[in-house]
Formats: structure tokens, C-alpha cells, sequence
């Protein structure tokens, strides 16, 4: 199949339509998750991950769990004939009540499916190009940039050495300009 014709077998429909309880739900950085979330999709998409439509549809709900409890997991599960495989791996990228960050991203690290490491380098490059240096102060920035370093981009060069390029170039980018900010001249 090509990959317009992979692209035309997508049906995504009623994952946008559950994801669009993420529209209410805001972002430090502006806009919601809604959007965040058919931006991590679109990132994929951006890679020709065309065919893989679990990790396509995981994409569009992946925040879902976690930023709206209420969301019902069994109707979830009930969407289509991948919903199961689906929710399985929004399940595997949602960090659980109490669970600390750093032990969360080592067990994807170490633990994780290819496909939760792609979905959470697409995440990631999605989070970092929405990371605006007036947003949030530098020490807070920089150890979103050491996390991502330390955990995202060794399941980046594990999972997709294109991605691992562009999240390298975002957190040198991230470093540059917040290292700009610390130049006297601008102060």
C-alpha cells in the first residue's frame, strides 16, 4: 500500500472525539492538551508512521487518562477492534498516581514497547517546541532539558535516529536561548 492509500485506512474519528475533552484543559505554555495531542499525532505522522494506526490513535488520546480521570477506560476499550492494543499503550505512557517522574521515564527506558518510546519522543519534541523561555524560569527549564537528555533521547536513538537528530537540535536550541537570557548585556 502507499502511503496515501495507509493514510486513507486511518479512521481516527472517534479518538478526536474523545480527545476533545482535552480541550479544556490548559497548558503553561498556551493553548490545551487537545491540541498537544493532535500535535504529538502530527509529529508522528511527520516520521511516515503511517501504517502503525495504534500508536496513530494512542497519539490523539495519550494525555486522555491522566488530564481527565473521568474518562470511562472500558468505553475507551470499546472504540474498535484496536482499542484494546490502544489503551494498553496510553496505559504504558501514563505515569501513575505517585510515581515519581525519574522513575517513571527509567522504566520506559528500560521497560518500555518501541511503540511508548515513539510515542514519548514525539511527546517530548512536542512539549520542547511549545517550552518558551518566558514561560518558565531557566532552573525550571533546564532540568526539563537534563530529564529529556538523560531519558528521551536514548529512547529517541533506540527507536528512531531521525528523532533523536531533531530532539538533540530542540535541546540545543532550548539550552542556547536560555543561556541567552543569562547574558548581562539583556539583563
Amino acid at each position: 500500500m502507499s502511503e496515501t492509500e495507509k493514510l486513507m485506512n486511518l479512521v481516527l474519528a472517534p479518538y478526536i472525539l474523545k480527545a476533545t475533552a482535552l480541550i479544556g484543559k490548559k497548558r503553561d505554555v498556551g493553548g490545551n492538551q487537545f491540541r498537544h495531542a493532535m500535535a504529538t499525532m502530527s509529529i508522528l505522522l511527520d516520521y511516515k508512521l503511517f501504517d502503525d494506526y495504534v500508536l496513530l490513535k494512542a497519539a490523539v488520546i495519550h494525555d486522555l487518562l491522566e488530564d481527565v480521570p473521568e474518562t470511562d477506560e472500558q468505553e475507551l476499550r470499546q472504540i474498535d477492534d484496536q482499542a484494546n492494543q490502544v489503551v494498553d499503550l496510553v496505559l504504558e505512557v501514563s505515569r501513575p498516581k505517585g510515581m515519581l517522574k525519574t522513575d517513571f521515564m527509567e522504566r520506559i527506558l528500560k521497560q518500555g514497547s518501541s511503540n511508548s518510546k515513539l510515542l514519548k519522543v514525539a511527546d517530548r519534541i512536542s512539549n520542547l517546541t511549545d517550552l518558551h523561555r518566558d514561560q518558565y524560569p531557566r532552573k525550571k527549564i533546564r532540568a526539563y532539558l537534563d530529564q529529556t537528555e538523560k531519558y528521551v533521547l536514548p529512547m529517541a536513538k533506540e527507536v528512531s535516529k531521525l528523532m533523536a537528530i531533531e530532539l538533540k537540535d530542540l535541546i540545543a536550541d532550548r539550552r542556547e536561548k536560555i543561556n541567552i537570557l543569562k547574558s548581562p548585556r539583556l539583563l
